[in-house]
């Protein structure tokens, strides 16, 4: 199959990646209503077409947190995606690296800050959760200093794991001991081509960064029980300001959904924030991303850097979402599917088919310029949501 969208590159995903891990990224919490709406409200976002307006030279370029970007769009953080393919998270940051965006590296990756530093030539953001153990946490943000990282993603929407029953039903969650390794075997001797190429080639499977805490435990029972253990659900604000003292760069606070939050953020002394309600894999129920940026990207204007993700599946809602208020777009599930589908190179045409499709939009919108990209290219937006003009 040649894919030519994110849509294949999902397809892909689900023929080559056992099921408990597709079912990882491709799955919300509940009944998935809230994944649902992050892609159906965006579609809904109706552009202004605009003809005869001198698009032959179009600049996708960008400038975010003192960073030159060849568009605005960067990688999020996903956990566990160097499972997708063999050392992953070094793949899609090589990739990430050749396209001129930024890789968000998880704290719950498959590969280390190291190894990742190790395979790329410039610096990368890191992404960090409010962890009981405050020690550990002062460890992984020197490790991140010395790898040159770029900027920190503070994630503040995930206190505890959602409830996700897709990994329940495929064994991912609540099977432990050998029942659940058994379930998990089984899955993956139905894709040999992944469990050569990562189940065995691909070793060792450490879990990266939480290697150290997990006292040589290395299965995926051991990984779920610790992070239901040491994510710590009494962070308040208050507790951010470790992370502010601690850490220098840039500070870019994810999971905002919350006008309120957003100031809170903004109060913090933050640079920057993403609208996120975690693509849908937290508290089902809650506002699509689209539908709660146009708010919050008004009430904090330019004192902090709006960025968003959630239901971006094409170059063009990635213009969609820039012109309700976001200054960049963080892809998630796209390049996970993508690295499963066909690795680095996959993760590359992805970047290569957001930009060539957001090029179309943007002629035909009639802004010359990414960066420049507001409300103006919107055709009557719906109440909720409006942005200014």
């Amino acid at each position: 199959m040649r894919a030519a969208s994110i849509d294949d590159y999902r397809d892909l995903a689900r023929s080559r990646l056992p099921r408990f891990l597709f079912d990882y990224i491709d799955g919300g919490s509940y009944a998935e209503v809230t994944l649902r709406r992050n892609i159906a409200d965006l579609e809904a976002v109706a552009l202004r077409q605009r003809v005869l307006c001198d698009a032959a030279d179009l600049n996708l370029s960008t400038e975010l947190f003192g960073q030159r970007l060849a568009m605005p769009v960067a990688l999020a953080p996903i956990g566990l995606a160097g499972m997708n393919a063999r050392r992953g998270e070094v793949q899609a940051a090589r990739a990430a690296q050749a396209a001129g965006v930024p890789f968000c590296l998880s704290t719950v990756s498959a590969c280390s800050i190291e190894e990742v530093a190790q395979g790329v030539d410039q610096p990368f953001w890191f992404q960090l959760y409010m962890i009981r153990d405050r020690g550990f946490m002062r460890d992984l943000l020197a490790k991140a200093r010395a790898a040159r990282c770029s900027a920190l993603v503070f994630t503040v929407d995930m206190p505890v794991p959602g409830s996700r029953y897709r990994d329940y039903r495929s064994g991912l969650a609540g099977a432990s001991g050998p029942m659940g390794d058994l379930r998990r075997f089984w899955q993956a001797a139905q894709r040999p081509a992944w469990a050569w190429d990562v189940g065995l080639k691909g070793r060792p499977h450490s879990l990266g960064n939480v290697a150290p805490v997990l006292q040589r435990k290395t299965g995926l029972e051991d990984f779920f029980a610790w992070m239901r253990d040491n994510f710590d659900p009494s962070i308040t604000w208050k507790d951010l300001e470790f992370i502010r003292q601690e850490w220098s760069g840039p500070l870019i606070i994810k999971g905002v959904l919350d006008v309120e939050d957003a100031r809170a953020a903004r109060d913090l002394g933050a640079d920057g924030l993403v609208v996120s309600n975690h693509g849908g894999r937290q508290l089902d129920g809650v506002l699509s991303s689209a539908r709660a940026l146009p708010g919050i990207a008004q009430a904090v204007g330019s004192d902090l850097t709006v960025l968003a993700d959630g239901g971006v599946r094409s170059g063009l809602d990635v213009v969609r979402m820039l012109a309700l208020g976001a200054r960049g777009v963080l892809l998630g599930r796209a390049w996970a599917y993508a690295l499963a589908g066909g690795g680095q190179a996959g993760v590359a045409h992805v970047l290569k088919l957001i930009e060539a499709e957001m090029r179309v939009a943007m002629t035909l919108t009639g802004v010359q310029n990414a960066a420049a990209i507001t409300g103006r290219a919107l055709a009557e937006p719906p109440a909720d949501l409006r942005v200014a003009i």
